[in-house]
């Protein structure tokens, strides 16, 4: 499917005035807030009863659907269940990481399937929103891709995530994409980055045993480990970027190493995403790219 120019919360508005509902959408950007809250706005329209702006606000079905208190979901489904409602509504779907996990698994994907095989409770549309669609492991893509590939009947599913970059395209193709711009943002002046900055703008001097050593600091239970390692491979993304603008007409600068080190923090993101890797040995990975050879 295309991909939606203008404003897209603008567009989701015109789509469920006019009726004209997409089988999947696929909310992307920076402002992960904003889109996640446009998914939710979108999903409480699509059952929302009223012949004006949707969701009203005042119909029945959306007092259903007003967002309570939110249940934890375990992606493993032993300590919660596997995905929730929005609201108490028995025809809106929420799906994203549980608590402790780094990933959307397989098995939420396969739970909402069955869920959505019973068809609609109130004989009229259902909605999933899967949040966090950037941390679908592979299994949980193939899964998916069987939803979007045969939607069922009057369903809608409505993927939010940061970067698109980590989904299959296959699933990408069969999504209405709407792009969620936030303000730009510079990842070396973020104060939740400063300390990370400062410790890999002397990385170029630090020994292999010493980057090893610095690993080590990823170790332990995966989730938080996970997501510092995504913090330093924001910062040392923006640090390359930083070199780069920097060494620019600098006589005898070679941009090589900064493109190289670039890839390879990237596929460390993938492998981070998809593959369920054991985050300190992305962290060394990381910071061995970041170091460049060891005799420059």
């Amino acid at each position: 499917m295309s991909k939606v120019t203008g404003d897209p919360q603008l567009f989701l508005q015109r789509s469920l005035a006019s009726g004209r509902i997409h089988s999947a959408y696929l909310l992307s950007g920076a402002a992960v807030e904003q889109s996640r809250e446009a998914a939710l706005e979108f999903a409480r329209g699509l059952v929302c009863e009223a012949a004006g702006a949707k969701p009203c606000g005042v119909c029945a079905h959306c007092h259903r659907s007003t967002p309570a208190e939110e249940i934890g979901i375990d992606g493993t489904g032993k300590r919660g269940p596997l995905f929730r409602h929005i609201g108490d509504h028995p025809d809106l779907f929420w799906v994203e990481r549980g608590a402790e996990d780094t990933r959307v698994r397989i098995g939420q994907i396969r739970a909402v399937q069955r869920a959505l095989r019973l068809g609609a409770s109130e004989a009229g549309r259902r909605g999933v929103v899967i949040a966090d669609a950037e941390w679908l492991n592979q299994g949980a893509q193939n899964a998916l891709l069987k939803l979007l590939e045969e939607p069922p009947e009057r369903t809608t599913l409505i993927l939010v995530a940061t970067s698109s970059a980590g989904l299959l395209a296959t699933v990408r193709s069969r999504c209405q994409k709407l792009a969620f711009r936030s303000e730009p943002r510079d990842p070396l002046a973020d104060p939740d980055n400063l300390a990370w900055v400062e410790r890999l703008r002397i990385i170029t001097d630090a020994s292999t045993p010493d980057l090893l050593d610095w690993a080590e600091e990823f170790r332990g239970a995966r989730a938080p480990a996970a997501a510092e390692v995504e913090r330093l491979l924001e910062a040392g993304s923006a640090l390359l970027r930083a070199r780069v603008r920097e060494a620019t007409g600098r006589p005898g600068f070679d941009v090589q190493h900064e493109l190289a080190a670039h890839r390879e923090l990237a596929e460390c993101r993938k492998t981070l995403v998809q593959r369920n890797a054991n985050p300190q040995m992305v962290a060394e990975r990381a910071l061995i790219a970041l170091r460049g050879p060891a005799e420059r």
